[in-house]
């Protein structure tokens, strides 16, 4: 299978470009800066640089892409609307299918994350906003948006298991996730895809 990966120079960018060659697809990483996706070269690798900032330079990016995985994030001392930008861009460039990754407690998960976490997320103010913009974009496009809890540095979960929002466990704050387990979780979306148009759930129990 042919992937892109947007943002494959952040932590979760990194783990999905990694992952994805180890799975044996063929993977076009982009980065604004293609030198920091430090992940051993391949020939099953193409590095290139774009910035969603710029949607001229993501939709050449993008060009006969069948499938995108985006583990955009944001970046301390970023300006608000990176998320929302990358989200648009790539809808306008119309790849095959989308999967995009988006934070438990934002938006559509805002309910079933509970009143404690929302109020949490609240003190993200224009970032808050600027996820739940993407998503939007991503979901109405057809996308697929996984919603993880907090990141967690550790290997995969061997018991990982994706559900749909009416699935997600009840709890007073939701349970850390992997990294690692979320990119996991997205390829295996990629590869067999159970939630087009909707927000999903990796879940490590």
């Amino acid at each position: 299978m042919n992937v892109t990966i947007l943002a494959a120079s952040g932590a979760v960018g990194l783990a999905l470009t990694r992952q994805a060659l180890e799975r044996g697809h063929t993977v076009t990483a982009i980065a604004r800066t293609p030198a920091r996706i430090t992940v051993p070269d391949s020939p099953l690798l193409t590095r290139v640089a774009a910035d969603v900032r710029d949607p001229d330079s993501i939709a050449r990016a993008l060009r006969g892409s069948e499938l995108v995985l985006s583990g955009l994030g944001v970046a301390k001392g970023d300006k608000p609307g990176a998320l929302t930008a990358g989200a648009r861009a790539v809808v306008a460039a119309h790849p095959g299918r989308v999967i995009w990754l988006g934070a438990y407690g934002t938006g559509p998960s805002a309910q079933a994350a509970g009143l404690a976490t929302r109020t949490l997320l609240k003190a993200m103010g224009a970032e808050l906003a600027d996820k739940v913009a993407a998503d939007a974009a991503v979901l109405e496009a057809g996308g697929t948006v996984f919603h993880s809890g907090p990141f967690a540095d550790r290997p995969p979960s061997a018991v990982r298991r994706t559900v749909g929002l009416d699935q997600a466990p009840k709890r007073f704050f939701p349970a850390r996730v992997s990294r690692e387990t979320v990119a996991a979780a997205m390829l295996d979306e990629a590869q067999t895809p159970y939630f087009p148009g909707r927000v999903a759930i990796p879940l490590e129990r």
